[in-house]
């Protein structure tokens, strides 16, 4: 028989497992859950077993969602269940389970199905209905205010360990403080705390796609958001909804801009399609289902669900809607409830307005309002949509050069979706292929590298002699996801024309500051813990940190980088003089803000580099 993927389990379900161990079995559990990889196999019943040698047995029998989500739906044959090492680690080598924090389409709208996705790895665009003074000033509550406290311990803790010790008991206590903030009413502290237990898991299975800057990140805002809470100063943005709000937004006309491929780490996929309002506005209309790659591919084409539109996303993308009744949520979706109704409309082309001024906006102002959009949004939110003109000229390493018209920045184009079933890393290679073309571009800028941008889509200059010359059907764009770029789409190179060079490469403010010192300081915390840090900072390697930090004006970094590694490397006594563990708490304070300032510094030097 071939082996079964395990179902997904709910946090709770595992903490609880793990919590009644004994301190013996919890030294021992890590091996155990090694131990269950490939051992799965299909039960009866739609129930999935795991044999422990020849007289124990795990039955794993999941609820109607497909998930684990009862103490009693675990179950182990041996003497010592439920309190047994073969049931907490069988639980804790699946899958977690996605928090109950999804959203329904909006109030009027039927309650989601089984299949509604968690949220997605792609960005939303920035709000279009801003948040009133008054649903910004409550306070959270003295439960909200100890759930937070809770979960500030075991992150500290959880940072403490690092990725090297930070295997499933210490996993299980993040998850267990995660459920406390969910049933307290925090459901952002536990999406951010869910979102920390995937990445430690993620690294210490050393998948090929885990990277450290994304647990690093991870950590910053779990740590943030929790000491924000606990302070009982936050506000509602850091309490969250467990349910998106739709405000009612009457009639509204929106123009189809791009579609953009979505695939999520939990086996999600669909499509985004961003659209514009009459005022400049940026909304989405997201259809993301189970299916992954696949369904990301074929929702391109799917129908929009929206009102009774007779659209699919395709056109929709270069088309509009006459939205009577709508309701948007505060970060630009569209709601599909009763209520709304939807008619098409002739779409713009990139030229025509009022598309063509969302092209026209200085590229150095949009990009600072997109970070800055993007540092304040909760969650996996990234920057806004922008839009800019540029010349290409050419290939480097694994992006493009580009230079913004009009006497602006050299930036790099880099691939917006990697996956090599999409169409993004094909037409990027295409577009390189044609040195001196121009192009209008709507992308996303990379927060984390200067001068980047991630285009979504592409369309020809206006007026400009070597740019796109696209099919009538596409309206004047190319989704970079979906469509697929031949050669008579490029202009023809001129008789005798010497074929152009990327020319110099782009400075790079982010790698020319000594601030990657203290990017690898937070990011050995992270890997190896405490001790790592520690040890990294000792001796000769303590003032090799911040004396390149003071010479280049970083008086701050260094300042808070010091005092970080000197808190790793305090090591109390108790009254006999004997070594004990130092509490997390100053130690995470410590690594807070060195992360924080570390963030905002490199934010400023990315959004310095497109001037």
């Amino acid at each position: 028989m071939s082996p079964e993927p395990l179902p997904p389990v709910a946090p709770e379900v595992l903490a609880e497992a793990v919590g009644q161990l004994t301190a013996r079995l919890r030294k021992k559990l890590d091996a155990a859950v090694a131990e269950c990889a490939g051992k799965a196999l299909a039960g009866s019943g739609g129930s999935v077993e795991v044999r422990f040698g020849e007289d124990t047995l795990v039955i794993l029998r999941p609820g109607p969602s497909g998930a684990v989500t009862e103490p009693g739906q675990a179950v182990c044959s041996c003497l010592l269940a439920p309190r047994c090492l073969h049931r907490a680690a069988v639980l804790g080598a699946a899958p977690l389970a996605d928090a109950d924090t999804v959203p329904p389409a909006d109030p009027a709208a039927p309650e989601p199905s089984e299949g509604t996705p968690p949220p997605v790895t792609a960005p939303v665009t920035a709000s279009s209905v801003p948040v009133t003074t008054e649903e910004a000033r409550p306070s959270p509550t003295p439960a909200q205010v100890d759930a937070a406290a809770g979960l500030w311990l075991a992150a500290a803790e959880a940072l403490a360990a690092g990725v090297t010790a930070g295997g499933t008991v210490v996993q299980a206590e993040l998850l267990r403080a995660a459920h406390s903030a969910r049933l307290a009413g925090l459901p952002r502290a536990e999406a951010a705390a869910l979102r920390v237990v995937r990445g430690l898991r993620t690294a210490r299975e050393r998948h090929r796609g885990q990277r450290l800057s994304d647990l690093t990140a991870a950590f910053r805002t779990l740590l943030a958001g929790a000491a924000a809470l606990a302070s009982g100063a936050a506000g509602a943005e850091e309490v969250g909804t467990a349910r998106r709000a739709y405000a009612e937004g009457g009639s509204l006309r929106v123009l189809g801009l791009c579609r953009e491929p979505v695939l999520s780490a939990t086996g999600y996929g669909g499509v985004t399609t961003h659209l514009l309002g009459p005022d400049g506005s940026l909304y989405t209309l997201s259809d993301v289902r189970p299916g992954g790659v696949s369904r990301a591919k074929g929702a391109g084409t799917a129908s929009v669900a929206l009102g009774g539109a007779v659209l699919d996303h395709a056109g929709l993308a270069r088309g509009g809607l006459l939205i009577a009744g709508a309701t948007v949520s505060a970060d630009g979706r569209l709601g599909a409830g009763r209520g709304v109704r939807a008619t098409p409309v002739r779409g713009a082309d990139w030229s025509q307005e009022p598309v063509a001024a969302f092209f026209a906006r200085p590229v150095r102002e949009a990009v600072a309002s997109s970070l800055d959009a993007a540092a304040a949004a909760p969650g996996d939110a990234g920057p806004a949509l922008l839009g800019c003109d540029v010349e290409v000229l050419g290939a480097a390493d694994d992006h493009l050069l580009a230079r913004v018209l009009d006497g602006g920045p050299l930036v790099r184009l880099r691939v917006a979706h990697p996956h090599p079933e999409l169409a993004h890393a094909e037409n990027l290679r295409r577009i390189g292929g044609f040195p001196g073309v121009v192009l209008r571009v709507l992308g996303r800028p990379d927060p984390d590298r200067a001068a980047t941008l991630r285009p979504l889509a592409v369309g020809p200059v206006p007026g400009a002699s070597s740019s796109l010359r696209l099919p009538e059907e596409w309206r004047g764009h190319a989704d970079l996801g979906y469509d697929r770029l031949q050669g008579d789409h490029f202009p023809r190179p001129e008789a005798g024309a010497a074929p152009g060079t990327p020319g110099p490469a782009c400075a790079d403010p982010l790698a020319d500051a000594p601030l990657w010192r203290v990017r690898r300081l937070l990011e050995t915390g992270v890997a190896g813990g405490r001790r790592a840090v520690a040890e990294a900072a000792r001796g000769a390697d303590r003032t090799a940190l911040g004396v390149p930090l003071r010479r280049a004006g970083l008086a701050g970094a260094a300042e808070l980088a010091e005092g970080l590694a000197a808190e790793a490397d305090r090591r109390p006594r108790d009254s006999f003089g004997r070594l004990v563990d130092a509490s997390p708490d100053a130690y995470a304070r410590a690594w807070l803000a060195s992360a924080v300032h570390l963030d905002a510094a490199e934010r400023a030097l990315v959004t310095a580099s497109w001037s």
